[in-house]
């Protein structure tokens, strides 16, 4: 390992630094290894100034012994010594543990970004069925059988079978039982939402503006007919028009593509957090849809993640995934934000917004301009931005490289909206938001309460034109 290498490389989600060994030392190395590991330098601060330690016989097995006693289950991480013009630096490192999660002092932390993040009680729970391989859509509960639907059932497998992709035969409890949504003789949450009453909800509603609603409708049937239910009330409240090539066909084109909208919907029954019970919530605007899911992103996916065309997800409900997958509606497994993507740019004139807030996943459908000018723009819009990513990957640290994305995004956006976004403290972000203003990167343009932020960084880059869009 090149240390000082290592030591001119930013904190990342993988990368500690500390001027001292204490007790954050060992928070960070707990939540690396709820995550997917990662080093901690000892003796270097987080500029990269080496202040060095004082590092007696027994030091290190101190160290370690501090460690040792305050994780459960026990963490032993590999440490290494170096000496850099004559100070010496610690490196500490620890693998992602296969059993999780891990805790330091009866608290449970995990790696996001480049910083620490305490756990709640329901991310405690998911990191641990992740670690056992558990579904929280396969707990069985304690209704009946006889409570799930026996012609929705009847349905579910005539679809199935349909789509050929797996066999099923004409006995309901031989196939709930095989596809594991009935154990022990009950039913799993998974067959209680698929195919019974389950108490959880989808609230929609039609918005003037923010605090005026036109119609509204609370939906709190099985998921099959709860998806189908939920689109009609958004078909009824967005625009179909028709487009005539010359011939006497005519093709309908609404206001948002039908198949997106049907894809996000479909995530937000199959991904999200059913321990907690809050409905999902979909807002119908004049200029933009907003779904709004119970849970925030599974695993260690990210927003930056799903932006990405080869992202790989986990499920938190597998069951409901293999339904779905199984009845045609899910095409492939972790594949439903690229085909958004493609339907987006096909459709033209519709843009997406990922983020997360509070326990909320949140998608945005906003319209841009429409017609043929307003597709050009759209496409200029995303080879200005693939080229904004580039820069960023190429020379700032992720939470600087997130400032910059939202505020080229979003020039309105407040220091509240970018700590939802990023979790970050407000000091922390002034002080990055500080350095990317003397750097030249961004700048205020108006005063603090009325004012937008201007983002520079594309003024070096290659001329882009409406002419280089395809």
């Amino acid at each position: 390992m090149d240390i000082h290498k290592l030591i001119q490389s930013p904190e990342s989600e993988k990368l500690e630094f500390k001027k001292t060994f204490g007790k954050e030392v060992i928070i960070s190395l707990t939540a690396f290894a709820n995550s997917c590991g990662g080093r901690v330098v000892v003796g270097v601060d987080s500029n990269g100034k080496v202040s060095g330690l004082s590092i007696g016989a027994e030091t290190i097995q101190q160290y370690l012994n501090e460690i040792k006693l305050a994780t459960y289950p026990q963490i032993l991480p590999h440490v290494d010594l170096y000496e850099i013009d004559g100070k010496t630096v610690l490196v500490f490192e620890v693998r992602e543990y296969p059993i999780k999660p891990i805790a330091c002092k009866n608290r449970y932390y995990r790696r996001v970004k480049n910083s620490n993040h305490l756990l709640s009680l329901d991310e405690i729970v998911d990191l641990q069925q992740q670690s056992l391989n558990i579904s929280f859509d396969a707990y069985p509960l304690k209704d009946s059988l006889s409570s799930l639907d026996e012609s929705l059932m009847n349905r579910f497998i005539d679809r199935v079978n349909s789509r050929g992709r797996i066999n099923l035969q004409d006995d309901l409890l031989m196939n709930l039982t095989k596809l594991k949504m009935i154990q022990n003789g009950s039913p799993t949450l998974a067959a209680m939402l698929l195919f019974g009453n389950h108490g959880y909800s989808i609230h929609i509603g039609r918005f003037k503006a923010a605090d005026t609603i036109i119609d509204d409708l609370l939906i709190k049937d099985p998921l099959p007919e709860a998806l189908e239910e939920a689109l009609i009330f958004i078909k009824k409240h967005i625009n179909l028009s028709y487009e005539f090539d010359g011939s006497l066909q005519r093709t309908e084109r609404w206001q948002y593509p039908i198949e997106v909208i049907r894809e996000v919907l479909l995530n937000s029954v199959v991904h999200r957090d059913y321990k907690n019970t809050s409905d999902i919530v979909i807002k119908i605007f004049d200029d933009r849809i907003v779904f709004a899911n119970p849970g925030r992103l599974y695993g260690h996916l990210t927003i930056e993640d799903l932006q990405r065309d080869n992202y790989v997800s986990s499920l938190r409900n597998r069951l409901l995934a293999e339904a779905f997958y199984l009845s045609g509606d899910i095409e492939k497994y972790g594949t439903g934000f690229v085909r958004i993507r493609r339907m987006l740019k096909d459709h033209g004139g519709v843009l997406i917004q990922l983020s997360e807030m509070g326990d909320f996943f949140r998608v945005e459908l906003l319209r841009s301009s429409a017609g043929s000018d307003g597709e050009k723009k759209t496409r200029l819009q995303e080879k200005l931005q693939e080229k904004l990513q580039e820069k960023l990957q190429e020379k700032y640290p992720a939470l600087q490289q997130t400032i910059i994305g939202n505020m080229s995004a979003n020039p309105d956006i407040t220091y509240a909206q970018l700590m939802a976004l990023t979790g970050k403290s407000q000091e922390a972000l002034r002080r990055n938001i500080n350095q990317l203003k003397q750097k030249g990167v961004i700048e205020r343009i108006g005063s603090d309460k009325g004012g937008r932020w201007q983002v520079h960084i594309l003024q070096k880059a290659p001329a882009l034109n409406e002419r280089e869009v395809p």
